[in-house]
């Protein structure tokens, strides 16, 4: 299976990945200013990161994933290809709902679309862990995070910023063909075997297997470690799009600052942040770009509270997305150094799952902060956010001293 050159391997998953940011990246920057564009408030604009639920329940129905395949098409293939396919379909339903005046039903193609978007992260990362080996996570999350943000620059940074040109049933039209051509590139590939010391037969073994990995000692450390590194981050960002709008930029303002050069700053953050974790150890790594990353959160609560001007969000924009990219890339190789591969898909959708928890509480309520406190005040709690996740660092540093659950691979180093 690893004969595979390694730089051929990163693009097939770059790829995949790239698809499954395209529903994201609408979601996260396009959404927000449609909402607010149509008057929306504040609160409902938080709310409806709610949208989102499925990227924090797939744990439910992502042991599956491990435990049934069809042999002939491939363990992961079984479900990457039908689950692009009703990607691609429900961005092409959408194509033909008007946003002003069937808003619900919209918004009910974007759940479908995040529905499956997540599903189909399952079996991706899945597949990332049984084609990477231990010292190629670096590069491999490389090609998870720059993947999939390419797909969020595409529809939250270019298509919003041409909206005018394509309108919102090109938007989706486009968005549709894109996830249609990586299918495309999926029904040639043809997934490698993998051995049978690599996997959990039947539902049974995978939860067996889980409770043995969440039962290591130090995992609740590593569990709040990861559940709260992006809490900061993530009430700002919530707000940080509406406050721009409030502050009277325009939408093609918007769409490049924040939607394009924030994701090409974000992009090339997440590769330095891979290949720094090629070279030092993963949470020394993770530690440098968490304080990196706590400065520009601050830079957004400069800027609500001394006014906001082009240049000023330009720059904060940039840092916060380059240093952004970069903890997460160093985040998620580590979250996939502590993976048991025998469970890869689950285990891995597991800490994702609590990710995407930890997360989702600071920009579900960030609409409700804004409104009690004001942007600065939001911003402001983020940033308190940001530096006291720094504090966590040692307590971690102590659980993960012993061998990782990966090394049960046999092919693993020590």
């Amino acid at each position: 299976m690893r004969r595979r050159p390694l730089a051929a391997r990163v693009a097939m998953l770059g790829a995949l990945y790239l698809a499954q940011g395209l529903p994201f990246g609408f979601q996260a920057t396009a959404l927000p200013v449609m909402l607010r564009r149509q008057g929306v408030g504040l609160e409902e604009v938080g709310f409806a990161g709610a949208l989102a639920l499925p990227w924090m329940i797939k744990l439910v129905w992502g042991p599956a994933v491990d435990a049934f395949h069809v042999a002939a098409i491939g363990r992961r293939r079984s479900w990457i290809l039908p689950l692009q396919a009703g990607l691609a379909l429900s961005c092409g339903a959408a194509a033909f709902v008007d946003p002003e005046t069937q808003l619900p039903a919209l918004l009910a193609l974007v759940f479908a679309m995040n529905l499956c978007a997540a599903t189909l992260d399952v079996a991706v990362d899945g597949l990332a862990i049984d084609l990477l080996a231990p010292d190629e996570l670096g590069p491999g999350n490389i090609a998870q995070v720059v993947g999939f943000k390419l797909g969020m620059l595409t529809t939250g940074g270019l298509l919003l910023a041409s909206l005018s040109a394509v309108g919102w049933h090109g938007f989706f039209a486009i968005m549709a063909g894109l996830v249609a051509l990586v299918l495309m590139i999926t029904i040639v590939w043809r997934e490698p075997e993998t051995g049978g010391a690599e996997r959990a037969e039947g539902l049974g073994e995978v939860w067996r297997a889980m409770k043995r990995a969440v039962s290591q000692p130090g995992a609740a450390w590593v569990l709040g470690f990861i559940a709260t590194y992006k809490l900061g981050e993530a009430a700002a960002d919530a707000m940080f799009k509406p406050f721009l709008v409030d502050a009277g930029f325009e939408d093609f303002e918007i769409g490049m600052w924040v939607g394009t050069w924030g994701t090409v700053a974000s992009l090339t953050g997440s590769i330095a942040g891979g290949l720094l974790a090629r070279r030092v150890p993963l949470l020394r790594a993770v530690a440098i770009t968490a304080l990196l990353r706590a400065g520009p959160v601050a830079g957004q609560w400069a800027l609500a509270w001394f006014g906001p001007s082009a240049a000023g969000v330009i720059a904060v924009t940039t840092s916060e997305h380059f240093f952004g990219g970069a903890l997460t890339t160093a985040m998620f190789a580590f979250m996939m150094s502590r993976v048991d591969r025998t469970i890869g898909a689950t285990h891995y959708t597991a800490l994702a799952t609590i990710e995407v928890l930890g997360k989702a509480p600071a920009g579900l309520l960030s609409g409700v902060l804004a409104r009690a406190l004001g942007y600065a005040g939001v911003f402001g709690v983020a940033t308190v956010l940001s530096v006291a996740f720094l504090g966590l660092l040692w307590p971690v540093r102590r659980a993960v001293s012993g061998p990782a659950p990966a090394s049960r691979d046999p092919r693993s180093p020590g």
